[in-house]
């Protein structure tokens, strides 16, 4: 009987961060003097682990960093403090969130998706918000607008466009495409997406992008052809083209599990804790896929025969 060997990771999580961190090509410390007490890789680390747990930065550091097995894991010589979390929440800009983003992108890449939809930004009681109106008027609940642009395979999340202000799916779709640089893929959306604008810049960046034509004349009963020669080619969808509900799922997943409401109060730092958060929901998704958990779907055809049996009637 062949004995168990022992991982040298203590967790998939750590196994995953490691890997992160080697592959992003950051340095161990950005500064060539000065303190050196933590490194790059234990920052990330701890940044991704508070993003997980949904508390606050001295919930966090009192409680779940000081009573984990982690400060072995990371090999921590002492505890950073609240205030210490919060510079390092300031130091990675969103070029090098974006970065350590891409490390994570799956190997093959055929069929994707983008879609958009809003995040709370700013946690405020909705019982008190109503009380409160009756005393004096309450400031408008900020805004956030995420579009994402993912694998349908795996789910994984490739890019992103995160606004806090009000523009159109088209304009944050273009910024996606004009940054991608996976060639020779399928892109879906749906009728928010219809612009024949994108689909030249998509085509432009490897894109062959399918979206529903839009219905220009209300009443419904307009055989006018779509202006636009990639636009009429999507007036009959391809047959794969119900794989774009997938977005849903992960719009979804993510607010279940993740972004309940973004905590952060000033835009650039929305931006940078969201782009944590889209880095470690691909983390997971990378831990399940290892993990070898699968989505499958059953499909049953229901076939009825009809046999005559010579009755008089």
């Amino acid at each position: 009987m062949l004995n168990h060997i022992p991982s040298k990771y203590s967790s998939k999580l750590e196994e995953e961060l490691i890997k992160l961190f080697h592959s992003s090509d950051l340095p161990l410390h950005f500064n060539k003097t000065g303190n050196k007490e933590f490194t790059n890789y234990q920052r990330i680390s701890i940044i991704i682990l508070f993003q997980r747990s949904k508390k606050s930065l001295r919930v966090f550091i009192d409680e779940n960093l000081k009573e984990s097995k982690w400060i072995s894991y990371l090999g921590l010589k002492k505890i950073p403090k609240k205030s210490t979390l919060h510079d390092w929440l300031k130091i990675f800009n969103m070029k090098i969130i974006r970065k350590i983003s891409k490390v994570l992108l799956p190997k093959e890449i055929k069929l994707t998706s983008i879609d958009g939809t809003g995040f709370d930004s700013w946690q405020r009681s909705r019982h008190y918000e109503k009380r409160a109106e009756e005393i004096k008027p309450l400031p408008h609940m900020p805004y956030a607008k995420a579009d994402l642009f993912i694998d349908v395979k795996t789910q994984i999340i490739l890019d992103y466009n995160f606004i806090t202000y009000r523009e159109h799916d088209v304009k944050g779709a273009e910024k996606i495409f004009k940054r991608n640089q996976i060639k020779n893929i399928i892109g879906l959306g749906d009728k928010g997406y219809d612009s024949e604008n994108l689909h030249e810049v998509a085509r432009a960046n490897g894109i062959i992008f399918y979206a529903p034509v839009r219905k220009m004349d209300k009443r419904g009963f307009s055989k006018q052809k779509p202006k636009g020669k990639h636009r009429r080619q999507c007036v009959e969808l391809p047959e794969f083209y119900g794989m774009r509900w997938i977005n849903e799922t992960v719009n979804s997943v993510l607010k279940r599990t993740q972004i309940h409401f973004l905590k952060s109060k000033k835009c650039f730092m929305k931006k940078r804790e969201f782009g944590w958060q889209i880095i470690l929901y691909n983390i997971k998704r990378k831990i399940k896929l290892s993990s070898g958990e699968t989505q499958s779907f059953i499909f049953w055809i229901i076939k009825i025969y009809v046999f005559p049996d010579k009755a008089q009637f």
